[in-house]
């Protein structure tokens, strides 16, 4: 193993920088789900800034920077102890915010956010200086209301944009920050499940949101 290991070591100690890149500063994760239509679709492959919200030691889940807070708008990757699995949400409401929602149209603060009707189930929601469209198809969906609720000191309340079909903070309740793992912040690659797996060349290298 020794001599295998000498012989070898500048791709070993390229494999080992690798992982520790894609454990600590960069990584990319696939979306097999439709939660966040339409800004995200199955098929995605997602790059991921794991240093938007803190630096951690490679492998681990210990911070060596303070932890940075996300901000109204950002697509966060999580790790949900709740959901037992990673997710991939929208942050809609801060500690300290009051949230609520009425046929699927949000209220922070007491303050109705602005909607405009993009096309049929397609609307564009202004959350706080940032636009992003959101898929809206059944007003009278179990998910459709929610009472006023406050998002508690270290907590995010999250949203998936396809509103109908997301398990979000409407299911798992609010998101602990020592869960954030990285923001999304665009498209690397894009494989179209209904056409044999084939890349969508107009999703390559996508910015989200744009």
């Amino acid at each position: 193993m020794k001599r295998i290991f000498q012989e070898n070591r500048s791709f070993f100690l390229f494999i080992l920088g690798m992982m520790m890149f894609r454990s600590a500063i960069a990584d990319w994760n696939d979306v097999p789900t439709g939660s966040m239509l339409p800004t995200i679709t199955e098929g995605d492959r997602i790059t991921v800034n794991k240093m938007a919200y803190g630096l951690r030691l490679p492998f681990t889940d210990q911070l060596l920077t303070s932890a940075e807070t996300a901000k109204r708008g950002d697509i966060v990757v999580f790790d949900s102890e709740a959901a037992d699995k990673r997710l991939v949400k929208r942050v809609i409401g801060l500690a300290g915010d009051t949230v609520a929602m009425r046929k699927h149209r949000l209220i922070i603060n007491g303050r109705p956010l602005a909607y405009e009707t993009l096309e049929n189930d397609i609307l564009i929601e202004h959350l706080a200086g940032h636009s992003h469209k959101v898929r809206i198809d059944n007003v009278n969906s179990p998910l459709a209301n929610f009472s006023a609720v406050t998002v508690p000191d270290g907590h995010y309340l999250v949203l998936g944009d396809n509103r109908n079909n997301s398990a979000d903070s409407r299911v798992y309740g609010f998101i602990p920050q020592k869960e954030l793992r990285g923001r999304a912040d665009s498209v690397a690659i894009s494989f179209d499940y209904e056409n044999y797996f084939l890349p969508r060349q107009e999703r390559f290298g996508l910015k989200l949101d744009e």
